[in-house]
């Protein structure tokens, strides 16, 4: 393996311990170990447990044989879902319309503990495996500045010579390096898990005219093959979270767990994407988000009861803008933080329970209730006697004062 250019001695002497973002999959494996034979430095591994499960005790083991001797791996599920996902929830955040930021919402999580373990191990440098191409390199990097603004950043992807799955996967191979899900036909998908969703790029993807294969889901079956029951769920919110299942008091990762595993039951969640990437290219990438299906439905519907019209009206004008931060890598950042704000503030009223009903693919609200801060007021809104509670005459006036400026108009353009 040649070193590149840009990493000369110049450049390496003075890194004596890096913290690397590590997963244990194909990149970041194969980064490890450049980085001990470019760099010529002690590595520390940090692997957050976020809710990938079976990827955690292959990645203590790997980082072991490649001769770690500082390992971080952390149990951060309740704090992704309790202070990154539930928070952008309250938003009802999706990016063009379609994407729930699975990947994005988990970065930032991921750079403010790699720069507390940079800070505990007396670490020169932070590292990522993310590629030159990709938004993970931005969100990673503008999180390791906002909370540490003088670290450095090695960014393998921009500096090696390995430009292609291939070729890395000829690099794990030469240095003995287990890669999971090799296959004779090609190179992995490359896959990004955690509580609220699995996403996969790459192979047959990168051609947007192609379906996925139907083994390539992990969460959950096709809607075809979805039971023929559908299935119920009460979800309790309190100011705009969830803290019960079906009367069950469960904490945030909890919760998200079981979701997940109920939408995946019904087929609910599998997205097919062409996105826009920050970096500016268009991307095409499948994601299972199915316990997030099923919370935004519910959380809309929480709030179309207990919400003021133009609280709701602002939260959905706001939210394009707060996706596209939380997309780009901007979670760290004061406008982000500000939103945040209002966001909360709007999250007060939000308590009670929403029932949702699973079925083949859908997740379809049947009912709502709050008990404390509904604004849903039946004797105002029926159909049949108010007994006086609403006076259907002043809708008149109001009528014509809304259409004042269109009858100056047309009386303009009568009179021309």
């Amino acid at each position: 393996m040649k070193k590149s250019k840009k990493s000369g001695t110049s450049r390496t002497a003075d890194i004596g311990k890096v913290v690397l973002a590590f997963s244990g999959g194909l990149d970041t494996s194969v980064i490890l170990k450049w980085l001990q034979d470019t760099y010529r430095c002690e590595v520390v591994t940090f692997t957050a447990d976020i809710g990938q499960g079976e990827e955690v005790e292959p990645a203590r083991a790997k980082a072991r044989q490649l001769g770690v001797k500082e390992i971080f791996i952390e149990d951060l599920r309740e704090e992704f879902v309790r202070d990154f996902v539930f928070p952008m929830f309250r938003a009802n955040t999706i990016y063009e319309g379609e994407y729930l930021l699975g990947t994005s919402i988990a970065r930032p999580l991921i750079a403010k503990r790699q720069i507390e373990i940079a800070l505990e191990t007396q670490a020169d440098a932070v590292s990522h495996g993310a590629t030159g191409k990709g938004n993970d390199q931005v969100r990673f990097e503008l999180g390791y500045y906002a909370l540490k603004p003088d670290i450095r950043v090695i960014a393998p992807w921009r500096e090696w010579d390995l430009t292609s799955r291939e070729k890395l996967l000829a690099y794990a191979e030469q240095h003995g390096i287990p890669v999971e899900m090799k296959k004779k036909k090609g190179s992995p998908y490359s896959m990004d898990a955690n509580l609220l969703h699995i996403s996969y790029e790459g192979r047959i993807l990168e051609d947007p005219a192609r379906e996925p294969e139907e083994s390539m889901w992990r969460w959950s079956v096709s809607p075809e093959k979805a039971p023929d029951e559908a299935e119920y769920l009460d979800l309790e919110f309190r100011q705009g979270d969830i803290i019960a299942l079906n009367g069950k008091p469960l904490s945030p990762a909890r919760v998200l767990a079981q979701l997940n595993q109920l939408g995946g039951k019904h087929g609910i969640g599998r997205l097919d994407l062409v996105e826009n990437r920050y970096v500016g290219m268009k991307s095409r990438g499948c994601y299972e988000t199915p316990g997030g299906t099923i919370m935004l439905r519910a959380h809309r519907a929480m709030e179309s009861i207990t919400l003021d019209r133009e609280e709701a009206h602002l939260k959905d004008e706001l939210m394009p803008r707060y996706a596209a931060m939380i997309y780009n890598g901007y979670w760290w950042s004061p406008e982000r933080r500000m939103m945040q704000s209002l966001v909360d503030a709007s999250q007060i009223n939000v308590n009670g329970w929403v029932r949702v009903k699973l079925y083949k693919g859908n997740v379809t609200v049947v009912g709502r209730d709050s008990k404390t801060d509904s604004l849903f007021d039946p004797r105002i809104s029926t159909f049949e006697d108010d007994q006086g509670a609403y006076n259907q005459t002043d809708a008149a006036g109001f009528i014509k004062l809304n259409a004042l400026r269109m009858r100056i108009a047309a009386n303009l353009r009568k009179r021309k």
